[in-house]
């Protein structure tokens, strides 16, 4: 376990304090758990970590200071010296590492022959472990040279520095608020509903202006997700407007998101077509629909006048939607135009918006009265900004209920003659500082993605545990106690969830664009993180992590750039060109993280295995058709993620890469008939050798390969393809062993082979998501028990038994999904089942001709899927009791089903008006067609 570097005063830590505690933590463990490789290295690095904390201790009194430029400029030689210690150390254990535990005749032959290398090796590293000594004695020797004070005078309760609020701040709150955020804004809604559903056929301009955190954002959402939106209109679509995103791609988001939401298929060339196609695209997709386009957070003033060709003025009613902090923008359109100011929340709606975050747990949510006059003060202080009232309340709730606590946080929120717009970055910086330094860094690392991304939870947290951010804690793996950081971040609304899946987990997340600047402010002035946007042709400097986002132009990095980088990101566009791994020479031999996820590359230069201290290698959907022979070189990767490319297996060494532990492979198939089918890929039989391995998905059956997935003992998540029925023993065997499975998915060979799992006498406990392709003579006898299962999908599996009745015990499911696996012609939902399903899927089931649901039953329910089940022609008895029903999808369903709809008969209309969107989707000969009658009763 690392050891934790502890802190004095408040026990938050500046960013240069941060390197020198993973600095710190990194000689901590080696000196303890690799003590024996270090032979005559060790006085050095005892020597060096003693330095180190010299060093920490001063900087924790610095914080305190005044800073000079002299003492930013220590500060900074601090953090740079810090990292040139994890690299040598890198270094030095992968020099040993590599020379270790390698046994017999061949490898005695091989260390024979390579001695001369492996002592020139080791002797310059011993010389750079003497020059880092040197520097690092030489930095802290230098520290004595600056005489400071804190501020305050002894035993002051003081704690942070007065002069916090000094970055530029904008955006929105998040169009995914919780509801009681939504406070103080009913005649803002009232106000733009009335504009929406208003008579005026004209297409009209609706411009919602205001400062960054006043809730723009927020009110337009909650108007966008209202059902009388929904029904209002044909079709709709959000964007969010980046300043760094040309009119083209602008385009394409619009084009996806009206066919996505109407479930239209995006056309495979969308990403080639020109600024003209595109508009008229756009132009005969809308020319006959009353649509309604959300651009969230506009900051060009002549955007309008450059797009405004593509969305036809036909009369029906359609509305633009504008957020925008530039006034500019919003009345620059002209004619036809709608501005709507919001102003700062009156007093009386601040007081409450913050008592709901800062005093949640209490009762009835009301402050302690020996609190008040501290809370309303801090309240005045925020002036109204939602953004600003919802941060600090979260903040104020994490902290200690106490006068003496609350009044250090309110002294530190004193200003003087700064503009309301620093007010909030300052209240922002507050919550961040508030940080432990691991927190800091994993907040900051959100600033490498481009503003407004979509980031995934899972790839999130591999990416802080590459990084070394997480601190293990004993009876955690480090990624569980990355799930505790994350939600750490959200509470403190750091960091915003977008999309949660069925069972209500944080899939998706954002970084506001307030919080994104204050992120990106500190990043710079940290050298934490360098985002390359193309403006300038080379990168100079000791640059940590490089984030390309516009690849138009080609970047040239120094040398020592090069040899600083400790991660590279480069995020694709939509206009694809080939991007060469040709430069990943030795000079980026420190480089933890590759992400080229989504990008053109076709092959992987050999130089890939000299980068001996990768932690994370993203090759995801790019067109890759192998990886190196070498492999087993990357002793140090992670995770490799090579799902959706071009590659049918991987190499042999792959099961000498002792700390990998998330292997994610296997591709989509694109056969959407046969979609359950996923390809797996051919991975070594050896796969068993690496003992960490959490997650190995999707691979390919093989008989030895089953046998040794049992010794995979730490697994979370398995899926493998391609089984066959005699597979089912060795299977099962291999499964039982794997308590720690949460995530399991078994797919036959085809659609007519047998799923032998009856041997699976006692399977994992906290399994929750379960995936069965392929035939069942019967369902497990062990299913009905597993209490902790959330999701299963059953396809092709051809039952004949009641299958309601074996899956009802399950308490906690949320997601079922049965394609072709239930022969029956009846299913009955009786009253008290299925209490918290959320998502029900019914696919191809030939035989069913008849669906009863009791009063009491699916009382959760939100979307139903009834997709190609030819026998049942009427609605499903009993759907009027489906209160929650948000979504009911019909997707070739016999006509005689339709029809009843589109009859709009009474006793239809009573059974459905309830549920806010019902389509129908159908093949045509021009394609699938969209129906829906959300708008219609």
């Amino acid at each position: 376990m690392r050891a934790r570097a502890s802190v004095s005063g408040s026990g938050r830590t500046n960013m240069a304090d941060g390197a020198v505690n993973f600095a710190l933590d990194k000689l901590t463990t080696i000196l303890l758990q690799k003590s024996s490789l270090l032979g005559d290295a060790h006085d050095e690095i005892e020597e060096i970590k003693l330095e180190l904390e010299s060093m920490r201790s001063f900087l924790v009194d610095a914080e305190k200071s005044k800073k000079s430029s002299e003492l930013e400029t220590w500060i900074m030689q601090v953090r740079n010296v810090s990292h040139q210690v994890e690299d040598v150390i890198d270094e030095f254990l992968h020099e040993k590492d590599t020379h270790q535990d390698r046994k017999g005749f061949k490898n005695f032959v091989q260390r024979v022959v390579n001695l001369p290398n492996q002592i020139t090796a080791r002797y310059k590293i011993s010389s750079r472990l003497q020059k880092i000594k040197a520097k690092v004695h030489e930095v802290s020797e230098r520290s004595k040279r600056y005489a400071f004070h804190a501020e305050g005078e002894p035993g002051s309760n003081k704690t942070a520095p007065n002069n916090w609020w000094q970055h530029h701040g904008g955006g929105e709150l998040s169009a995914f608020a919780d509801e009681d955020e939504i406070v103080g804004m009913d005649e803002n809604k009232k106000t733009l509903m009335r504009w929406l559903t208003g008579q005026d056929r004209r297409r009209t301009v609706i411009s919602i202006v205001g400062m960054g955190g006043l809730g723009k954002t927020t009110l337009v959402a909650k108007v966008y997700h209202d059902p009388e939106i929904k029904h209002l209109f044909d079709c709709w679509a959000w964007i969010s407007v980046s300043q760094a995103k040309g009119v083209e791609e602008l385009l394409i988001s619009m084009v996806k998101e009206f066919l996505k939401a109407n479930q239209v298929t995006v056309p495979i060339n969308l990403g080639s077509m020109n600024y003209r196609q595109l508009g008229e695209m756009l132009i005969e997709y809308l020319h006959n629909k009353r649509y309604v386009i959300v651009l969230d957070d506009v900051w060009s003033i002549d955007l309008w006048t450059r797009i405004r060709n593509a969305f036809p003025n036909n009369n029906l009613g359609s509305r633009v939607i504008f957020t925008t902090r530039n006034e500019n923008a919003a009345t620059i359109v002209g004619p036809g135009i709608r501005v709507h100011r919001l102003e700062p929340l009156q007093e009386s709606d601040a007081w409450t918006l913050f008592c709901k975050k800062a005093f949640w747990s209490h009762p009835d949510g009301s402050c302690p009265v020996e609190l008040e006059a501290l809370a309303r003060g801090i309240v005045r202080k925020c002036e109204g900004l939602p953004l600003a009232l919802v941060t600090i309340g979260r903040l104020m709730c994490s902290r200690n209920q106490t006068a003496v606590e609350w009044k250090k946080v309110y002294d530190s929120l004193t200003w003087s003659n700064n503009p309301m717009l620093e007010r909030v970055n300052g209240i922002l910086s507050l919550s961040f500082k508030d940080l432990e330094f691991e927190l800091k860094h994993c907040f900051l690392y959100c600033c490498a993605f481009p503003e407004g991304f979509q980031i995934k939870r899972k790839k999130l947290i591999r990416l802080w545990v590459a990084e070394g951010f997480i601190i293990e804690r004993k009876g955690m793996t480090m990624e569980e106690r990355a799930e505790e950081y994350l939600a750490e971040l959200n509470f403190r609304s750091m960091i915003q969830v977008t999309e949660t899946n069925d069972a209500e987990r944080a899939k998706t997340l954002r970084v506001h664009d307030v919080m994104r600047e204050l992120a990106v402010t500190t990043s710079d002035k940290e050298n934490f993180c360098t985002v390359y946007d193309g403006r300038e042709s080379r990168l100079e400097g000791n640059i940590q992590r490089l984030s390309i986002y516009n690849r138009g132009k080609i970047v040239h990095l120094s040398k020592a750039t090069s040899h600083s980088l400790r991660t590279l990101f480069v995020f694709e566009t939509d206009i694809q060109s080939p991007f060469s791994l040709s430069a990943l020479s030795s000079s980026f031999k420190f480089l933890r993280v590759l992400d080229l996820e989504g990008v053109s590359v076709e092959k992987v230069s050999g130089t890939l295995v000299g980068l001996f201290n990768l932690r994370y290698l993203n090759l995801r959907e790019t067109k890759i058709r192998k990886l190196p022979k070498s492999m087993e070189r990357l002793r140090n990767l992670q995770t490799l993620d090579v799902r959706n490319t071009n590659m049918e297996k991987l190499p042999s060494g792959i099961t000498d890469m002792p700390r990998l532990r998330h292997l994610l492979c296997g591709n989509k198939d694109l056969n959407t008939k046969t979609s359950s089918f996923l390809r797996g890929m051919q991975v070594p039989a050896r796969i068993g050798n690496i003992r960490c391995l959490q997650t190995l998905a999707c691979i390919e059956a093989e008989e030895e390969l089953i046998q040794q997935i049992g010794y995979l003992t730490e697994l979370k998540r398995l899926g493998i393809t391609r089984l066959r029925a005699v597979d089912g023993a060795n299977l099962c065997a291999s499964v039982q062993k794997m308590t720690s499975l949460h995530y399991l998915s078994l797919i036959a060979i085809t659609e007519h082979e047998e799923l032998q799992l009856e041997a699976l006498y006692s399977p994992p406990l906290y399994i929750q998501k379960l995936t069965l392709v392929g035939k069942l003579q019967r369902l497990p006898h062990w299913m009905e028990s597993r209490v902790n299962l959330t999701h299963l999908y059953l396809a092709f599996s051809g039952l004949d038994e009641n299958i309601l009745s074996s899956l009802n015990s399950l308490p906690t499911l949320v997601v079922l999904e049965l394609k072709k696996a239930y022969q029956g012609k009846l299913l009955h939902f009786k009253a008290g089942e299925f209490g918290k399903l959320k998502k029900l899927k019914l696919l191809d089931l030939a035989s069913l001709d008849e669906v009863t649901i009791e009063e009491g039953s699916l009382s959760s329910i939100r979307d139903l899927y009834l997709i190609r089940c030819e026998e049942l022609k009427v609605l499903p008895e009993g759907i009027e009791h489906l209160t929650s029903l948000q979504k009911l999808h019909l997707e070739e369903m016999p006509e005689e089903f339709v029809q009843g709809i589109r009859s709009h008969t009474s006793n239809v209309l009573a059974k459905v008006r309830h549920i806010p969107t019902i389509i129908h989707v159908c093949l045509t000969e021009q394609g699938r067609a969209v129906e829906s009658f959300s708008s219609q009763r």
